[in-house]
C-alpha cells in the first residue's frame, strides 16, 4: 500500500516514517517542497497516487494561532481542505490529526468522539474547521483526535522539563490543566492499525491515564533521576498565555475500543520508552547515573 505523510519531519511525521515504512511504500513530504496553503498542493499529492494520505501536517503553536487566527485557519482548516480534495480526486483515503482541543474542558469527565466540539482558541478552531473539511471532502476518511504529544524527534514537553532540570531549576509547572500524555512512536503504531484494518469515523487515540502537567513534569524528572529538582505548581492564569486552554481535557478512547483495538499503554510505561529511545541519539542532556 502507498501511504503519504505530510508534516513528515515532525515528531509523529518522523515516527509515521518509521513505523509505516515496514511493509509500505512511504512518501514523506513535508515544508519546503509541499506547502499546504498552495494551490499546487492538489497536484503535489495526486501525483503521488497514494492509497492512504495521513495529514500530519499543522500549525500547532497554540498561542501563535491566537495572534494570528487567519493563518491559523489558512494551514489548518483550507490546507486540510487542498489534501481532502487531492484525496478525493485520486481516491485515496485520508487520516488527519486533530487534538484535545477541540473541547472546552468543562465536561468533567473524559471526553467520547459523540461529544459536541466546543473550542476554546484560535487552534481548536482551526482544528474543528479541520475536520469539518475531511468529513465533507474526503472520499473516506480517520479522524484520530490525540493529546499532549511527546517523543525522541522534534520539541516537547518531556525534553524541555529534562533540559531545565538538567540546568539546575527550578521549575514552575501548571497545575490545573489535565489531559493524557501520548508517545509520538505508539500514536503512529496506532494509526497504522488503523490503517492495516481499512477503519474510518473518529477515534480518541492517547496513552492511558491522565495527569497535570505539574505532575507530568515531576514524573519526567525522576524518571531521568532529577527528583530532587524543586517543580512548584502554579495557575494557567499566571502564565499571561493568549490562548485559553482546555482545564480537563482527557479522551476517552471509546471508539477504539469498540472496534476491537488493544488500548495504548499507560503513559508512565511510554515515557520510559521515549527516554530511551531520546537517549540514543545522543542529545539527551547529561545526567546524574542512575
Amino acid at each position: 500500500m502507498r501511504i503519504l505523510v505530510t508534516g513528515a519531519k515532525g515528531q509523529l511525521g518522523v515516527e509515521l516514517l518509521a513505523v509505516l515504512g515496514h511493509g509500505h511504500d512511504v512518501i514523506g513530504v513535508d515544508l519546503p517542497e509541499l506547502d499546504i496553503t498552495t494551490p499546487e498542493t492538489a497536484r503535489a499529492v495526486a501525483e503521488t497516487r497514494p492509497s492512504w494520505v495521513v495529514h500530519a501536517a499543522a500549525w500547532t503553536d497554540v498561542d501563535g494561532c491566537e495572534r494570528d487566527p487567519q493563518q491559523a485557519a489558512l494551514v489548518n482548516t483550507e490546507g486540510t481542505r487542498r489534501v481532502a480534495a487531492a484525496c478525493r480526486t485520486v481516491g485515496a483515503g485520508l487520516v488527519y490529526l486533530s487534538t484535545d482541543y477541540v473541547f472546552d474542558g468543562r465536561k468533567g469527565a473524559p471526553y467520547l468522539e459523540t461529544d459536541p466540539v466546543a473550542p476554546l482558541s484560535a487552534y481548536g478552531r482551526s482544528k474543528v474547521g479541520g475536520e469539518e473539511v475531511v468529513r465533507a471532502v474526503a472520499p473516506r476518511w480517520a479522524i484520530v483526535r490525540t493529546a499532549w504529544l511527546f517523543g525522541a524527534s522534534g520539541k516537547n514537553f518531556v525534553k524541555t522539563m529534562v533540559e531545565k532540570g538538567a540546568a539546575g531549576g527550578p521549575l514552575r509547572v501548571v497545575d490545573d490543566q489535565v489531559g493524557s500524555p501520548t508517545y509520538a512512536r505508539d500514536l503512529a503504531k496506532a494509526i497504522a492499525e488503523l490503517l492495516s484494518r481499512d477503519l474510518t469515523g473518529t477515534y480518541h487515540v492517547t496513552n492511558a491515564g491522565s495527569c497535570s502537567w505539574h505532575a507530568f513534569a515531576c514524573a519526567i524528572l525522576k524518571e531521568v533521576g532529577m527528583a530532587h529538582v524543586p517543580v512548584t505548581p502554579m495557575r494557567t492564569a499566571e502564565l499571561g498565555r493568549p490562548a485559553p486552554r482546555p482545564a480537563f481535557s482527557v479522551l476517552a478512547n471509546h471508539a477504539w475500543a469498540a472496534a476491537g483495538l488493544r488500548p495504548l499503554r499507560p503513559w508512565p510505561d511510554a515515557l520510559v520508552s521515549m527516554l530511551a529511545a531520546w537517549k540514543t541519539t545522543q542529545d539527551l542532556p547529561r545526567l546524574r547515573n542512575r
